[in-house]
């Protein structure tokens, strides 16, 4: 009887651990890039394949960097939060258009509408790598210094952008 104690307690360690697991929302994966330098990159634009982009060009202003592409449904979802968020004018958008075909993403901005300031290409995805990017769409609040302040996994909502960007944008501004 003994000898079957062990591997039942291990056992229920083990179902406890999964159904501790089963309860953590997966939208909140810290990421460790939080309060450090943004990954530097060097990619050409997406409407101009002879003009680049890298975040150094931003130093001095907090931006919001969202990794999106033509064929991600999720990007649908969040596109009109994107939208309103560019005729407000308050947080310049740069975006990343990621493992993506360049016609398709193009034509994607062309039908739905363009909220970037500009997209960034980077075909292969490496960029998106270097940011830890799990899937699109994510985006990044980046800060005057070039530092990531607040990563957000999945489509953007109003609420998130209200509650959480918006108001973590201002203070960042001094505002």
């Amino acid at each position: 009887m003994r000898r079957f104690i062990w591997p039942l307690a291990v056992f229920l360690v083990l179902v406890g651990f999964l159904a501790a697991g089963l309860r953590l929302n997966p939208r909140e994966v810290p990421s460790p890039l939080i309060n450090k330098p943004a990954p530097a990159f060097n990619l050409p634009q997406l409407h101009a394949i002879q003009a680049s982009i890298n975040p150094t060009d931003m130093k001095g202003k907090v931006w919001l960097f969202n990794v999106w592409a033509s064929w991600c449904v999720s990007c649908r979802q969040e596109h009109p939060v994107l939208l309103d968020l560019a005729k407000r004018g308050t947080l310049p958008v740069i975006g990343l258009d990621y493992k993506d075909d360049r016609e398709a993403g193009i034509a994607w901005l062309r039908e739905h509408g363009d909220p970037y300031m500009l997209s960034a290409y980077d075909r292969d995805g490496r960029v998106g790598i270097d940011y830890g990017v799990y899937g699109v769409p994510e985006s990044f609040l980046i800060d005057k210094n070039g530092a990531i302040r607040y990563k957000h996994i999945g489509p953007l909502t109003p609420k998130v952008l209200d509650e959480k960007i918006l108001p973590m944008a201002k203070d960042l501004n001094g505002a």
